[in-house]
């Protein structure tokens, strides 16, 4: 599989014959501009969020239409070349890690939004439209789109397809693939799929499914229908504090418990909130412990209802202050502070370490002490923000990459706690994807004839392996040589395995 070890000053990858041919073929595809082979020219691109990992592609293609994209991967592939498709870059696994020997294929052009059916609730954009653009666009008709990442503003809808994005209301409206209709994807042979439809529902097995959270490894996103919903009669936001992080765990546990299923509900601690705060001045109480932000919404009687509802179980639960938000200019605010909570984290050290896990709401507590636990032997502080409603963490491990060893006790600290989650029944990401990052995690949550039969859904689609190898679904000699399978006298306990 590929070396993903690249660090900063590396060199850009050396102009071989079969490189030369390579592009030679591309300018006959593309214009000059758009094809970039250059140190400089590369270096936007050996990176997506997770910095931490670097690599100078051999060539970025920036294609403006679908018969570029096609011919693209038709030469590719005839000529053996691997391809990563890269959206806005604003994934956190490395998902868009470029390779020095193969194509890093921008799909930066794709922005248009192709058509809004207002009367049967959808839209049909191209792959690099931004998730915030779309709800922009349908607001004239009164509609929105549910899933908003932090990163909405500048995260586009083929990543977030690939890898199956939540966001702060994916609690009551559901992960991305909850709230898209259909697809259009070419293969690494050029062939185009179109999966799905504006109908409820489709015949044959449900490869729209599939596709979401496949992290680029089985095709190309174009195009994407999305499921719109009505912009609710009402919202209202109810900010809680908590002098203890376990209260405001309990307090999540008991909403819930009660048959409440609010829009958001959203977690932070003192450090997350207070960096929060001086960030974007959202009026979050700094000697909080913790903090919990509700969000309900819908008609006004029931808005009405479950608020009163909402704020005794905070309440009864420690809660020591209950502020609800007095319009909606107020409300806003409070999430603009919920949802810069990233960038403003990246104000308290040099680096961070963003991690994803999933868990049983029920252990929220636990697995909170465990992490402070960890934090306090790593000698690394940790800030805590997930998305309470289900289970999904985000803690954000502090540390300095110019500090010989804090990036190896980071990584070390962020392998706990993905291990703690799966201990605690859940799963080692929640919508941030696997990547390079959590290859290993892979092979302690899979056994291995569940890592076979990934691997077989990949060939069915990609025969060669080139759409972005190395990525998602680790090798069982990986797994083996990270000591995660049990292994006999240096071989593979599963032989018949051993061409995966």
């Amino acid at each position: 599989m590929p070396c993903y070890t690249v660090r900063m000053g590396q060199k850009p990858p050396a102009h071989t014959p079969e490189k030369e041919a390579l592009l030679v073929a591309l300018r006959g595809i593309l214009p000059d501009h758009s094809v970039l082979c250059e140190g400089e020219q590369l270096r936007p691109y050996e990176c997506d969020g997770l910095t931490a990992w670097r690599a100078l592609p051999g060539v970025v293609c920036l294609p403006s239409n679908a018969e570029q994209v096609q011919q693209i991967l038709r030469l590719c592939g005839q000529m053996h070349y691997p391809v990563v498709a890269r959206g806005a870059g604003t994934g956190l696994s490395g998902g868009a890690l470029p390779l020095e020997n193969g194509v890093l294929l921008s799909l930066a052009k794709f922005t248009r939004i192709l058509e809004i059916d207002a009367d049967n609730r959808t839209a049909r954009v191209e792959c690099g439209v931004r998730n915030l653009a779309i709800s922009e666009a349908v607001a004239p008709h009164g509609l929105y789109y549910a899933p908003d990442p932090s990163s909405q503003i500048a995260c586009t809808i083929g990543g977030n397809v690939a890898e199956n994005s939540g966001g702060v209301h994916c609690l009551k409206y559901g992960l991305t693939v909850h709230n898209v209709l259909g697809l259009k994807a070419l293969t690494m042979d050029g062939e185009l799929l179109e999966i799905g439809s504006k109908a409820l529902d489709t015949p044959g097995y449900d490869l729209l499914a599939l596709l979401h959270g496949s992290e680029g490894l089985l095709g190309v996103l174009l195009e994407v229908t999305v499921k719109l919903l009505p912009q609710p009669e009402r919202a209202q936001l109810a900010l809680a504090a908590f002098h203890d992080v376990t209260q405001a765990a309990q307090a999540v546990a008991a909403i819930i418990g009660a048959g409440i299923i609010p829009a958001g509900l959203e977690m932070m601690d003192n450090l997350a909130l207070c960096a929060a705060e001086d960030y974007a001045h959202a009026g979050y109480p700094r000697d909080a412990a913790a903090i919990l932000l509700c969000e309900l919404d819908g008609s006004n009687e029931e808005v009405s209802e479950l608020i009163m509802l909402v704020r005794d179980l905070l309440l009864a639960n420690g809660a020591y202050e209950v502020h609800t938000a007095r319009d909606d200019a107020e409300r806003l605010k409070m999430w603009a502070g919920r949802k810069a909570a990233f960038p403003a984290v990246g104000r308290l050290a040099p680096d961070y370490y963003c991690m994803d896990g999933t868990i049983p709401r029920r252990h929220l507590s636990a697995v909170l002490t465990r992490i402070a636990e960890l934090s306090r032997h790593y000698d690394l502080p940790v800030a805590n923000v997930f998305h309470a409603g289900d289970g999904n963490l985000h803690p954000l491990i502090l540390y300095d990459a110019n500090q010989s060893d804090e990036r190896t006790r980071a990584e070390e600290f962020g392998g706990e706690i993905l291990q703690l989650c799966l201990d605690a029944g859940g799963t080692i990401t929640g919508e941030h994807g696997v990547g390079v990052e959590k290859l290993n995690q892979m092979c302690a949550q899979f056994t291995p004839h569940e890592l076979v039969q990934f691997h077989e859904i990949k060939h069915a689609f990609d025969p060669k392996d080139l759409l972005n190898p190395g990525k998602a679904v680790p090798t069982l000699h990986r797994c083996a040589e990270h000591g995660a399978m049990h292994v006999h006298h240096g071989k593979l306990p599963f032989p018949e395995l051993e061409r995966f």
